[in-house]
């Protein structure tokens, strides 16, 4: 297992190189415009000359590519990367939203979990009656209702007195300030961020649980007598629920990397997505590349834990 979680790690590291390079390339090299056009994308839409000849300096832009490469990443891990449009640290913002995204993230993902699992095993425990074609039927509903739109919808009847103002009208309040504060305005957008998750991953699991369910070994099982919840829980939910741990990890990883965009929009919750989309629409690029590096750099290390997980719930694929 030590070699195994050794091999993952030199794995993640150069993954992590690779990223940072592809980073670079995307922003940097590929755009072109030379060394000036470089620097005046990075200098904003109201840069003066004298601004764009200090970035292009300042950056290495008329140095060699892995001079300018080099000093990318430079700025970017000594917490050096600066928006040319407002003044502000990159990694300040990003440190500012984390706390906002992993509440937001961290809710969401315990409600698509639990109930993705639950509407999975009872659609699946009772596959051709009416009970699993009704689950069918809300969840397919459920992965196809736009997140934005269902959002609206919910901030307008639920929060903003459309039909009720049970909930609070979006915005965030610190775990730390006042927890029962935190939850109530985190609920909303708890429920609307889970609801495409929950359908999809109860989808999963059915179709992975009516397959695992005539295997073999579970036939045996029966045979020996074992009680049908010990085979459910024991035999079949554990190997079934190894392609759930994959697609939860990498979709945890890509909530906190700034896939909640449009909730945290909706929502105004000021996290590292709408950080993303405030500087989307106005095409500051120091943010958009922290912000790139951040997102990526947590799928990778989701990606590690995932891995180490697959290998408890199946040792077959350690020695790999």
């Amino acid at each position: 297992m030590v070699a195994f979680l050794v091999r993952r790690l030199v794995g993640a590291v150069l993954v992590c190189i690779a990223v940072t390079f592809i980073v670079f390339m995307i922003f940097i090299v590929v755009p072109g415009g030379g060394p000036h056009g470089t620097a005046e994308r990075i200098a904003g839409k109201n840069a003066t000359p004298q601004n764009i000849i200090n970035i292009e300096h300042e950056w290495g832009f008329d140095k060699p590519f892995y001079i300018q490469y080099w000093r990318l990443m430079k700025k970017m891990f000594s917490g050096e990367l600066v928006s040319y449009t407002n003044r502000q640290n990159v990694l300040d913002q990003i440190r500012q939203g984390i706390p906002i995204t992993f509440s937001l993230a961290i809710g969401a993902a315990i409600i698509w979990l639990f109930l993705g699992i639950l509407v999975g095993v009872v659609s699946a425990v009772t596959a051709g009656r009416w009970s699993d074609r009704l689950i069918t039927v809300l969840a397919l509903i459920g992965i196809s209702l736009p997140v934005f739109w269902l959002g609206i919808i919910s901030r307008y009847y639920l929060a903003e007195g459309g039909l009720t103002s049970f909930f609070p009208d979006g915005e965030y309040v610190g775990l730390t300030q006042n927890p029962a504060k935190w939850f109530s305005h985190l609920i909303l957008p708890w429920l609307v961020l889970a609801v495409l998750f929950i359908g999809f991953y109860g989808r999963v699991l059915r179709g992975n649980i009516l397959d695992t369910i005539n295997e073999d070994y579970v036939r045996t099982a029966k045979a020996k007598g074992m009680s049908p919840n010990r085979i459910m829980v024991k035999h079949v939910l554990r190997t079934s629920l190894i392609p759930i741990v994959t697609l939860f990890g990498l979709d945890f990883a890509a909530v906190l990397g700034g896939a909640a965009i449009l909730t945290e929009t909706v929502f105004d919750l000021h996290g590292v997505g709408q950080y993303a989309a405030e500087n989307v629409a106005s095409f500051d690029l120091p943010p958009l590349i922290g912000v790139t590096l951040y997102g990526a750099f947590f799928i990778v290390i989701f990606s590690i834990l995932v891995d180490v997980f697959y290998a408890y719930l199946d040792p077959r694929i350690r020695p790999t």
